[in-house]
């Protein structure tokens, strides 16, 4: 049975467009893979471990091989049960809105607990090596102003959003990536429903051979 990893990172629920068109993605691929396992952390409700002192020195005694104390070792017990979720996943869905040019801190806490050595990458004398090679993923951007040179936000400078999280994809082993766009959510009601309308059809056209 495959596992769909769904990652879900706003706070504002019925309100969100990266919400509801995660929802229209989500439907359709239940439709067309009824015997998938669908795993939904919400990074707002899931208690993420706090990357502190004691998951520092875990980190590090454990690059250097030394052993861990049993204060250490908690620590990165719950580390590692983060990132079991990500290594059972054969696919990741990621809604996600963009916040100041990049993403909401709850998310970058997420990616900043389980993106460790030996879980999600490894290193060697030739490179950093991604651990979740075989995965695909779709994230679905949302962003209140459309990015490009037209609008004076060219996307390269502006859009720091999708290059950190596909930078991020990549860095793991994740190199099969689709996208969708939710742009112009804040223009009023006409042009945001269009918006979510249309990007909803460009999702659950993926989901379909996800």
């Amino acid at each position: 049975m495959s596992t769909l990893l769904y990652i879900e990172s706003s706070p504002r629920k019925q309100r969100s467009a990266s919400i509801e068109v995660a929802q229209a993605f989500l439907a359709a691929y239940r439709e067309t893979h009824p015997d998938a396992h669908i795993d939904t952390l919400d990074v707002w409700s899931t208690p993420l471990p706090e990357f502190d002192g004691a998951a520092l020195d875990a980190k590090y005694a454990g690059i250097a091989g030394q052993p861990l104390t049993a204060v250490q070792s908690r620590a990165w017990a719950a580390i590692r049960a983060l990132a079991s979720r990500f290594q059972r996943a054969d696919r990741i869905l990621i809604g996600v809105p963009m916040w100041n040019f990049m993403i909401p801190y709850k998310l970058k806490h997420l990616i900043d607990c389980a993106s460790q050595k030996d879980l999600l990458f490894t290193f060697d004398e030739h490179g950093l090596n991604g651990a979740l090679k075989d995965r695909r993923a779709t994230v679905i951007y949302a962003r209140g102003i459309e990015y490009g040179t037209q609008s004076g936000t060219p996307a390269e400078t502006y859009d720091l959003q999708r290059q950190y999280l596909e930078l991020w994809l990549r860095f793991i082993g994740v190199t099969d990536i689709q996208t969708v766009l939710v742009e112009k959510t804040f223009f009023g009601p006409e042009v945001d429903g269009a918006a979510r309308e249309s990007a909803k059809q460009q999702a659950r056209a993926i989901a379909t051979g996800f």
